[in-house]
């Protein structure tokens, strides 16, 4: 070989070597999430992140948004998995970290250190004026700003997470409201206006505002048509849930039995009438003038100043305080550290000391909620419990039944607290689930469930009592008797209200549930107009108020299904009384 010819074969070798090295490489890392694994398969090229790709996630697709877009871009952009997380989707933050580290291992990369991100700050005039600023971008957030645009009226939506939604999105989502559509289709009757009045009042120990309960209960179903017919709600047409402390089957059920669907309309909605939503933007002050009209909000964003004045009016709908354990604990110590919390991390009362701090009046501070059947190690609702409100039944670590499943919320909390573990299962079979959807429905929890080992499907009893260490005999004896209960169709121990399928055919499911803060039921003081009241009982002129930020309509308890009435119909109203 002449010395040309091999200096040619050594360059091209030089080239193939070249290429081979800086060859970019893909690999697959895994993190698990909120609602179960994230996989990412992720690029690199000469050591640096060149791609991300999402592979596998059931995340909440609005509460996750930013995880998938804002802190995957910084990752790439810094090279680094350890960027900063999105406030209030920690979990789903962790999860892609854990899954970028994982792919850099396998590829052998080396990333950078921590990265503390600089924020990017919008433009936005540091002073504006719109005819309505309403605090708040969940359900009764939504419902003010769409009713007050539809007005005629300029509308600002201002929300201190970096994703809207609040507790609605994370929420089932039903909706109370007697004499809906779905009951006409399935023959169900003997339902009213005033049934779903009594009901309320009487599921909160008569606490409830009589004026506000009333106003809720009227317009709950012109709410739910509103929902379907103007913001594009999908409700499910053969189905309807029977929630403790209801008389009848009234509540109303989306699409896919979460939030989810709701917000997203929502915010179709909003987009549609060009009404701005901004986020990371935490409003801290009501600002009022000469005369004690609430004229706007002062707010912040990354430490900077910003004002939102209102022509015609502000409408708080920043959610309760059950997020806030300092301020739980205050109101009631029972429900203090030792209780974990289905609400969103949002959910800290700013708007009911905003309201305070210009003399409104709060009431029914103390009357705090738990959900009686939630994950024992996040405290999150568990939404597969869909089947009790169908059949399941629940059983304490004995195997007995010791409450009627379809008892008010604080009842059956109580009587779970005095079990042994102060937790109980719920147990439910293949029939329950053709009629309730819980497992299909919400496979992200059940992946996650079985994982951490609260959840556990098995062919028969046996196998059940075995993997929950359940004394066998006793638990066959309860389901013998639930059976029996289930023929004739009255249960002589609990006097369960509906009726009970028989569950002598698996396979069975059976999940684990402890008591969690839910609800706070106290707040500000409102009229049946959504106006904030100060001590006096008079209004405070420009200030409205809606949602679980108030404390008038639920008493001592919510009965599930009327948080959603309750935040659609007074957002609604603020919507209207504020655009006046």
């Amino acid at each position: 070989m002449t010395v040309k010819k091999s200096l040619i074969a050594l360059a091209a070798l030089s080239m193939m070597t070249s290429y081979a090295v800086s060859a970019p490489i893909t690999t697959e890392g895994t993190g698990v999430g909120k609602h179960g694994d994230v996989v990412a398969a992720v690029t690199f090229d000469a050591g640096k992140i060149q791609a991300i790709d999402i592979k596998k996630s059931n995340e909440n697709a609005i509460l996750a948004a930013k995880v998938f877009t804002d802190m995957k871009a910084a990752m790439i952009e810094h090279n680094s998995a350890d960027v900063d997380t999105i406030t209030g989707a920690t979990v789903s933050s962790d999860a892609l970290k854990a899954a970028v580290k994982e792919a850099a291992k396998k590829a052998g990369v080396t990333l950078n250190g921590p990265v503390v991100l600089l924020k990017r700050m919008p433009n936005i005039p540091e002073k504006n004026v719109y005819d309505v600023v309403v605090v708040g971008a969940g359900g009764a957030g939504f419902s003010a700003a769409i009713t007050a645009s539809d007005a005629g009226r300029s509308v600002v939506l201002l929300e201190k997470m970096p994703n809207v939604g609040g507790n609605s999105l994370v929420s089932g989502a039903e909706m109370a409201a007697a004499g809906n559509w779905v009951q006409k289709k399935l023959g169900i009757t003997g339902d009213s206006v005033e049934l779903h009045y009594q009901d309320t009042m009487k599921g909160g120990d008569y606490k409830g505002d009589p004026k506000v309960v009333r106003t809720m209960v009227e317009n709950a179903l012109p709410a739910a048509l509103w929902c379907r017919d103007v913001v594009g709600v999908e409700f499910q047409d053969d189905n309807l849930f029977f929630f403790g402390g209801h008389s009848v089957k009234r509540s109303l059920i989306p699409k896919g039995a979460t939030g989810l669907d709701f917000i997203q309309k929502f915010v179709s909605a909003a987009e549609k009438r060009h009404i701005p939503i901004i986020t990371n933007m935490k409003a801290e002050r009501l600002l009022k003038d000469d005369t004690g009209r609430v004229i706007g909000v002062e707010a912040k964003m990354d430490g900077k100043a910003y004002q939102f004045m209102a022509k015609k009016g502000v409408i708080l709908a920043t959610g309760g305080f059950a997020a806030n354990v300092a301020m739980r604990t205050d109101a009631n110590p029972f429900y203090g550290s030792s209780f974990k919390t289905t609400n969103m991390p949002g959910a800290t009362g700013d708007g009911i000391q905003m309201a305070k701090a210009i003399e409104a009046d709060v009431v029914n501070m103390g009357l705090i909620q738990t959900y009686p059947m939630c994950d024992p190690n996040s405290g999150a609702i568990e939404l597969i419990d869909d089947a009790r409100f169908e059949g399941a039944i629940l059983v304490n670590q004995e195997g007995k039944r010791f409450v009627e499943e379809l008892q008010r919320r604080d009842v059956m909390s109580k009587a779970i607290l005095e079990q042994t573990g102060h937790y109980c299962y719920a147990l439910f079979n293949d029939a329950i689930e053709k009629k309730s959807h819980a497992i299909t429905h919400h496979p992200d929890e059940v992946e996650v469930f079985t994982k951490t080992g609260i959840l556990y499907k098995g062919d028969t009893l046996e196998e059940i009592a075995d993997y929950f260490k359940i004394p066998v005999d006793n638990l066959k004896a309860t389901v013998k008797r639930v059976n029996e209960f289930a023929r004739t169709g009255k249960d002589t121990d609990f006097n369960y209200r509906s009726r009970f399928v028989d569950l002598s055919e698996g396979p069975y499911w059976a999940y684990r549930g402890v008591p969690s803060v839910h609800h706070t039921m106290g707040g500000i003081k409102i009229n049946s107009k959504a106006e904030v009241l100060d001590a006096k009982g008079q209004p405070i002129p420009g200030l409205y108020a809606a949602g679980e930020v108030t404390g008038c309509t639920h008493g001592t308890n919510r009965l599930g299904s009327n948080a959603y009435a309750d935040i659609i119909v007074f957002g609604r109203i603020a919507g209207e009384e504020a655009s006046k």
